[in-house]
């Protein structure tokens, strides 16, 4: 079934076919390829009004099912945020201004300001804003993207799985590289649709307008002004981990090809061939032992951190 958009976010095209007509849900929700390019996107588009209002007031609820974050959320938050410092820690220099988009609890902000970076970040959702403020002090504003004025000021910027969030992630990456100086980095991760990263019933969600591969991923990116540092992960993973730095030059490079390569690994596995999956096995053996350990020690962690943080303000 081919339905058409008003234009693709990546190359501009207009012709897309659709791939799924429901969410995880099993509710109503268009999704469709490009076949210019192989950008995977809700049909239609929400409009940057209606991104900005769910995301305010409705993500965390919706999505984790919380207005306050629990003690085992802050506990994976935290590792989480350290684990994006080791493999950061190498490309910057020593207090570099590091800046995230849509920062959630704020524990990257913290494990970036502890070790020495000039720390700060946003976050548009109110739910966890003043646990941040108020508990983590950390510096994160409730503001949106595009409330930030487009002048060189960071060395570093973070989208951590929050680029598939956006209405249109070209306007948001070239924001992004308004934000940087010269040479600046820009980190992204998000799911891989090339992996893929979920069975097909429980890919698409209102929350994702975008499903992104490496490839679509990459040209996005290019196409924005930056150019790929290192790939973190491989199109195995179920996620996306990359580093761009910003250059001058902005070019437009895709391959319709792209198109069929999505539509393909959407439909790769069935329940019992996603689920059998020795990769999958070992993820989900891991996943049991982090809940073991967070269920165990996450209270005790909390206590510890916030009393470190209240230490430091």
């Amino acid at each position: 079934m081919q339905k058409r958009l008003t234009q693709c976010d990546l190359c501009g095209g207009s012709d897309f076919v659709e791939i799924s007509d429901r969410d995880r849900k099993g509710e109503e929700l268009h999704t469709g390829v490009c076949q210019s390019c192989g950008l995977v996107a809700h049909m239609p588009v929400p409009s940057e009004a209606e991104v900005a209002e769910y995301y305010a007031e409705h993500y965390r609820r919706d999505y984790h099912g919380e207005q306050t974050p629990s003690s085992r959320r802050i506990m994976r938050a935290w590792r989480n945020g350290e684990r994006i410092l080791t493999v950061l820690f190498p490309y910057l220099g020593k207090g570099a201004r590091v800046f995230e988009v849509g920062a959630g609890i704020g524990c990257t902000v913290k494990a970036f300001e502890f070790q020495g970076f000039a720390a700060s970040g946003i976050e548009p959702n109110k739910d966890f804003n003043a646990f941040t403020r108020g508990q983590l002090y950390a510096s994160v504003d409730n503001l949106n993207l595009y409330d930030l004025p487009v002048e060189p000021t960071y060395d570093a910027v973070l989208l951590i799985h929050v680029i598939e969030h956006f209405c249109s992630p070209t306007k948001a990456l070239n924001h992004i590289h308004g934000l940087l100086n010269q040479g600046g980095y820009f980190y992204v991760e998000c799911p891989n649709l090339a992996a893929p990263f979920a069975t097909f019933n429980r890919l698409f969600h209102y929350a994702h307008i975008y499903n992104f591969t490496p490839a679509t991923l990459v040209a996005l990116a290019k196409k924005c002004g930056f150019e790929l540092v290192k790939e973190f992960t491989d199109q195995s993973s179920p996620d996306i981990h990359m580093l761009f730095r910003r250059v001058d030059v902005k070019v437009l490079e895709v391959d319709a090809a792209e198109a069929d390569r999505s539509k393909v690994a959407v439909s790769r596995y069935n329940m019992l061939t996603y689920h059998i999956r020795p990769a999958y096995i070992l993820r989900r053996i891991s996943k049991v032992f982090s809940y073991l350990t967070e269920y165990l020690l996450a209270g005790v962690f909390v206590k510890g951190l916030l009393a470190r943080c209240n230490s430091k303000k």
